[in-house]
């Protein structure tokens, strides 16, 4: 009788920290983090067979995290689908901290290049529908020139002055919506963040 009732007990209290566990997984994002020192230029990440990567570029398109003063960079960021049905995005990724930078020492805003989404005038749908194995990538110049320029649905109306000399952030927090099969996903644990460094 004893053992029974410590049974009982035991069972709904596992169940209970095993609840909390899984809580606490979703309350703190993963981080996925790189910057000069690691000699990484670019995080790479699979989730739910959904395939990311977020870089910076350089001008001549290679992916970095040092770049010169005066010399312009660009945010690139994909997904592609890897499930064996099409999805449907929608762009509650795309935030006011999406490619937003960071100056590292005290992490003064230095702003965003991008200025609006889905701002044409475009008979396109407001979402992004990938057949499977189809990627979509979004870039944008932190300066905007003729040959470069923003990736629609991201809108650039001004373009932003050069940084100065010194170490910055930019990091996207995951709040990706996505339909599969007429279901709807959410991945929003995770972090991806590029420490980089103007000299």
């Amino acid at each position: 009788m004893r053992t029974s009732i410590i049974k009982i007990i035991s069972i709904p209290l596992l169940l209970s920290l095993m609840g909390a566990g899984c809580k606490k997984s979703k309350e703190s994002p993963s981080v996925l983090e790189i910057s000069p020192k690691s000699g990484i230029t670019l995080i790479q990440n699979e989730t739910d067979s959904i395939e990311f990567e977020f870089c910076l570029l350089n001008e001549k398109g290679q992916p970095s995290t040092v770049f010169n003063q005066g010399e312009n960079f660009t945010f690139s960021f994909s997904f592609k689908n890897n499930y064996r049905d099409s999805i449907i995005v929608t762009t509650e990724f795309i935030n006011t901290d999406f490619f937003r930078v960071y100056l590292s020492q005290n992490n003064i805003d230095m702003g965003k290049p991008w200025t609006g989404v889905w701002c044409n005038y475009n008979l396109q749908p407001l979402e992004i529908k990938l057949e499977p194995t189809m990627n979509k990538k979004l870039t944008c110049p932190w300066i905007r020139t003729v040959n470069n320029i923003p990736v629609y649905p991201l809108c650039m109306s001004e373009s932003k002055d050069p940084l100065d000399q010194g170490e910055y952030y930019t990091s996207i927090g995951l709040n990706f919506h996505y339909t599969i099969k007429s279901k709807k996903s959410i991945i929003s644990n995770l972090k991806f963040k590029i420490n980089f460094k103007i000299e």
